[in-house]
């Protein structure tokens, strides 16, 4: 089995999972896991599969081939893990929207060789105030020689700047 890595951008329309399920199907691939989200009218996803050897090619160009639908897919191999130990820690942040917080905030993660699995971010008003919150919740894969306590100083730097509200959680 060889697993592959899917990038998909569409305009937001019932049924784009769909199409894409049934392709990867058709062509005997297991849809592994996958993040999707409809932003600004448009449906966007990553996903993973899995699909006999003999059974990639067609499902490449069967992807590739959803672009006459309006489905832009990218297809990637997948690659084996780095061999390094790393433990799982949740990060939640709120602070005051500004530009550049993401920025900010990926820079000091990579300083340290923290790796951002997971990150969802939004932005709404603050309850009964017309300021505008920016939130964050991330999955970050930290080295096991950082501590969690170093990595809360790093973070706690950009909070006293932002004023954010942030919490480290490690997952079981």
């Amino acid at each position: 089995m060889e697993q592959l890595v899917l990038t998909v951008l569409a305009h937001d329309k019932a049924g784009q999972v769909e199409r894409i399920a049934n392709c990867v199907a058709e062509h005997h691939g297991n849809w592994l896991e996958s993040r999707m989200a409809r932003m600004a009218g448009q449906f966007a996803g990553i996903l993973r599969v899995e699909v006999p050897a003999a059974h990639r090619p067609a499902l490449v160009r069967a992807l590739e081939r959803l672009g006459e639908q309006g489905i832009r897919v990218l297809v990637e191999q997948s690659t084996v893990p780095q061999g390094e130990a790393w433990k799982l820690v949740t990060l939640t942040l709120t602070a005051n929207d500004r530009p550049g917080i993401v920025r900010d905030l990926s820079r000091l993660l990579a300083g340290k060789g923290v790796n951002v699995e997971r990150l969802s971010t939004d932005v709404s008003p603050a309850p009964m105030f017309s300021e505008l919150l920016f939130r964050a919740e991330a999955q970050l894969a930290v080295p096991e020689a950082l501590s969690l306590e170093a990595l809360q100083e790093t973070l706690e730097s950009m909070a006293d700047e932002l004023m954010v509200d942030l919490e480290l959680r490690p997952e079981p």
